[in-house]
């Protein structure tokens, strides 16, 4: 990933601009160097996908507005004892809220995406009383009233062809009315996430600039409004359908939008910067959508790119981040909205492993086990890059062994035996990229570094004493 050459730019962002933070990685980035990055970029919102106590200690005293968040496998331990739920805030929220210099939280994410169709149902029971009990936890500890339990949805918890057809997915109306009239109750916001390259991705004859902002295609009209985009749409959708259900005036921030630049026939660095672009203008504009005019708040997806992500959605899921794996810069950007792109800010203090790939050996002839080696680099490390029209897509043979090679190489630490594959391969000294392809140098991080949070112990205490029994 080649660093963009020019201006560096650090001031104010779009008030209503955040970014979302996840760290499924092999090597994450320090999260003091992260927040740093922030701050260097006027960030001043952001929204975690865990409450990491290494993470959220790291915005003491920034005055970075975070959302901090219980991932769904904890929604059942939350719901089923409102003790387990004081327990957490207690831990994960109000004890980084100091007097003066502590985290500033707003918000607690009670799971993300829930409802998702691919789960089945698994989140069905537990969403909505885990969400009740963290508020109580909140109202008891005496901060409900400035940080707000929510939900983070995907926005195919509601449908309709047109917007004003808008209306809560049959099969989860009633849980979405449940929380709906919760999150009024306690004046929250309905936090959802919208996603146009998706539109793109997985709809035959979607029309390409129906997924941008540039009125690339012929509109949609409906009840004589014209959406120019699929954004505009989807977020009206939504306002109808709380229209509908008895929220006409609920806040709705949009938790996640972005776009990926890696890992599918659209994802580029071309194709993101043009919607990036495209949203920022619109959001500094201020005119939001046709049936809620006015300024919008938006968390951008995401910060960086995550190796480990699960690719069942297809193999961009590891390529959304605005800057890569090692805090690098993608591509220019003007978070003010206002097209002067300059060059973001990157991560400062990040140090690499040493300047060496692991590659095919091309002197040894036997290749009949080649096969069953690339399969194995790749399962255990990130090949999304060579997917079909990804950037390393136009490699020969002999280059996809070796960068898959090189991913098993570099997410195992450099370790010599990683380099072996049958005798197949070798270690260089010889940078390896081939064009548009970058065969990356992994970080040192010291993400690795054991940190027992309240709820690890936990499971350990009840976990140990059944090992020693056994």
């Amino acid at each position: 990933m080649m660093m963009i050459i020019g201006s560096s730019v650090k001031g104010e962002v779009l008030p209503g601009l955040g970014v979302n933070w996840g760290n499924i990685a092999s090597h994450p980035l320090n999260p003091n160097i992260v927040v740093n990055m922030l701050k260097d970029n006027g960030i001043k919102k952001v929204k975690l996908f865990d409450a990491d106590d290494w993470t959220v200690s790291s915005f003491a005293g920034t005055g970075i507005q975070v959302m901090v968040a219980i991932p769904n496998n904890m929604l059942s331990i939350m719901a089923r004892d409102y003790d387990n739920a004081h327990d957490w805030v207690k831990e994960n929220v109000t004890r980084h809220l100091k007097p003066n210099g502590g985290a500033d939280i707003r918000y607690v994410a009670v799971g993300n995406e829930p409802f998702l169709k691919a789960y089945n149902g698994s989140f069905d029971k537990t969403t909505f009383p885990a969400l009740k009990n963290i508020q109580k936890a909140l109202d008891s500890a005496k901060v409900g009233d400035k940080i707000k339990a929510v939900v983070p949805l995907n926005a195919d918890v509601y449908e309709g062809d047109k917007p004003s057809q808008g209306d809560f997915r049959k099969d989860v109306k009633v849980m979405m009315m449940e929380i709906v009239n919760f999150l009024s109750q306690n004046n929250a916001p309905f936090v959802v996430n919208i996603y146009p390259f998706i539109s793109l991705h997985q709809t035959a004859g979607f029309p390409f600039g129906y997924a941008f902002f540039d009125g690339g295609s012929s509109p949609i009209r409906d009840k004589n409004i014209a959406y120019y985009n699929v954004f505009d749409a989807n977020f009206d959708t939504l306002v109808w359908t709380l229209k509908k259900n008895g929220h006409p005036n609920m806040k709705i921030i949009v938790g996640e939008a972005g776009w990926p630049t890696d890992g599918a026939m659209y994802g580029s660095q071309t194709y993101a910067k043009k919607f990036y672009d495209g949203l920022l203008k619109k959001l500094a504009s201020k005119k939001g959508t046709p049936l809620r005019p006015g300024p919008l708040e938006v968390y951008l997806f995401s910060l960086t790119d995550e190796n480990k992500k699960s690719t069942q959605p297809g193999s961009f899921e590891r390529h959304w981040g605005i800057f890569g794996y090692d805090g690098k810069p993608k591509f220019p950007m003007d978070l003010t909205g206002k097209g002067n792109d300059k060059t973001l800010i990157g991560a400062k203090g990040v140090e690499y492993l040493p300047s060496q790939w692991c590659i095919l050996d091309k002197s040894k002839k036997r290749r009949d086990k080649l096969p069953g080696e690339i399969d194995y680099a790749c399962s255990l490390s990130d090949c999304t890059s060579l997917s079909y029209g990804s950037s390393c897509s136009h490699l020969d043979l002999d280059g996809n062994y070796s960068y898959a090679f090189n991913m098993y190489f570099q997410m195992s630490d450099q370790d010599a035996e990683a380099c072996d594959f049958g005798g197949m391969a070798t270690v260089v000294k010889q940078n390896a990229s081939k064009g548009t392809c970058l065969f990356p140098i992994q970080i040192i991080s010291h993400g690795e570094t054991l940190n027992l949070g309240f709820w690890t112990i936990v499971f350990l205490a009840f976990v140990f004493p059944l090992f020693i029994f056994m």
